[in-house]
């Protein structure tokens, strides 16, 4: 029998999890964003996606129903998931702008970031962290940031931002698909489209999406 009240028991979880967004709920309950819509105009949440909850975080169905007794039946990171992951780092730079990818996939070093959080962005075990170099994303993505690239998510969304490599070179770019024809777009207005057809479309490697960002204040 499906919860009603959507918006109380949204907002239970959002508090409990993290989970910031609908897109990240949908992530968590392996449904599409759409579900999610159709469920909050029904005002009502289905009983797999109780039990989802409960799998992946140990929420109570009853405290996400009534907001009342227990949170949490067992820990958060059940099933010996560590609370922690540790992401690498590699020398190799992307370039966002002109110029020539830095080759190399040694690890430079290693960031933890906290295993729930990562399993909401995509697939941790796949995950790199890279610098950025050039301005051609600016102001989303500067010159010095480092960028997290799941790259188990290959499939294009369009104008999501994808790490993207073409022949000796690997570039960070919004992606958009037309008819026989891939389109690299930049942030900033010195930088024109790169229109790829054919072969050289075909050629692309996508690398992965990326997912996060973060920047040292100099």
């Amino acid at each position: 029998m499906a919860v009603h009240d959507f918006d109380q028991v949204m907002q239970r979880v959002f508090k409990a999890t993290g989970i910031e967004s609908q897109n990240e709920l949908a992530k968590v309950l392996n449904v599409n964003r759409s579900a999610v819509t159709q469920a909050r105009k029904k005002g009502c949440v289905p009983d797999r996606w109780l039990l989802q909850l409960y799998r992946e975080f140990g929420l109570s169905p009853d405290w996400l129903e009534s907001g009342a007794g227990q949170v949490f039946l067992r820990h958060t990171l059940a099933r010996d998931v560590p609370a922690f992951t540790k992401i690498p780092k590699v020398a190799a730079r992307i370039c966002a702008g002109s110029g020539s990818f830095e080759t190399g996939d040694k690890i430079k070093s290693t960031y933890s970031f906290r295993t729930d959080w990562l399993r909401r962005k995509g697939s941790a075990e796949k995950m790199i962290l890279m610098d950025v170099f050039g301005n051609s994303m600016e102001p989303d993505i500067k010159d010095g940031d480092t960028v997290l690239v799941d790259q188990g998510q290959k499939h294009v969304l369009a104008g999501a931002l994808y790490a993207v490599g073409i022949e000796d070179t690997i570039m960070v770019k919004r992606i958009e698909k037309r008819p026989k024809q891939l389109v690299l777009l930049s942030n900033h207005k010195d930088y024109d489209p790169i229109f790829l057809k054919g072969d050289e479309a075909d050629s692309v490697r996508i690398i992965g999406k990326v997912v996060w960002c973060c920047r040292e204040f100099r």
